[in-house]
């Protein structure tokens, strides 16, 4: 059973939302402008009552956009996960929990699954399990990276973005992985020395003719997740009236 629906056709010459259902605990805000009235864009912002994702909570989104349509789907902050006492989860950023607290990705099961279709056929299909094991927990498979994200970029008009987010990060990563910096923490081995990265990012090309592109990422703080998806998606803003990180 969906949580949450919204559709988005062409209306007057303009992208409107014709449909929009929501219920907990989840919820939608569509501010009636957000940028220049010049620009054609629906800005829909998704909610939690509990200020993230809680146990038990269960999400699922449908979402469909007309041609000629653009449509951003935000959240006012990351998604962080918290724990609840006694119990045993997306442009999408995952944190994992209140710091403040002492908790890191400490949760039972973190399940995220993301459907791009095209014409009634499939063309992203991509899941994220997050899961305690018997052997280690996911606190100690995600060492010191506290922070997760999936950026998807799909269409002709986000060709330029995807062809600079991609030559970005190939730039980025040889950088860091050939040689020690600044960017980079050290572990001692018993041979060797080994250097790890504090961000990761991978690109890849998907569906026909790669029209579309998904960068992953794994960082150590949040911060610098979202100082890379400012630069990178700043080309957008001409598209979606103002920066989607502004």
């Amino acid at each position: 059973m969906e949580t949450g629906i919204v559709a988005v056709e062409k209306i007057g010459g303009r992208s409107t939302v014709t449909r929009c259902f929501s219920k907990y605990p989840l919820k939608f805000i569509i501010p009636r402008k957000v940028g220049s009235s010049a620009t054609d864009a629906v800005w829909i912002y998704s909610l939690t009552y509990g200020g993230g994702i809680v146990s038990g909570d269960s999400i699922s989104c449908g979402f469909t956009i007309g041609d000629d349509c653009t449509a951003v789907l935000t959240t006012q902050a990351s998604t962080k996960v918290y724990k609840a006492v006694g119990s045993k989860r997306s442009e999408q950023v995952l944190e994992r929990g209140r710091h403040a607290t002492g908790e890191k990705w400490d949760f039972a099961l973190y399940k995220s699954s993301n459907h791009v279709f095209l014409d009634d056929q499939p063309l992203f299909l991509d899941t994220v399990l997050l899961e305690q094991g018997s052997i280690s927990s996911v606190a100690e498979r995600m060492k010191d990276y506290q922070v997760i994200a999936m950026l998807v970029l799909l269409g002709p008009r986000l060709k330029h973005v995807q062809n600079r987010v991609q030559e970005d990060v190939k730039r980025m990563m040889s950088e860091k992985l050939r040689t020690p910096s600044a960017g980079m923490k050290r572990h001692r081995s018993s041979d060797h020395l080994l250097t790890k990265p504090t961000f990761i990012a991978s690109c890849s090309p998907f569906g026909p003719k790669g029209i579309g592109v998904v960068v992953r990422i794994a960082a150590t703080t949040t911060e610098s997740v979202y100082s890379f998806l400012r630069h990178q998606l700043a080309g957008m803003e001409t598209l979606l009236g103002v920066s989607p990180y502004c």
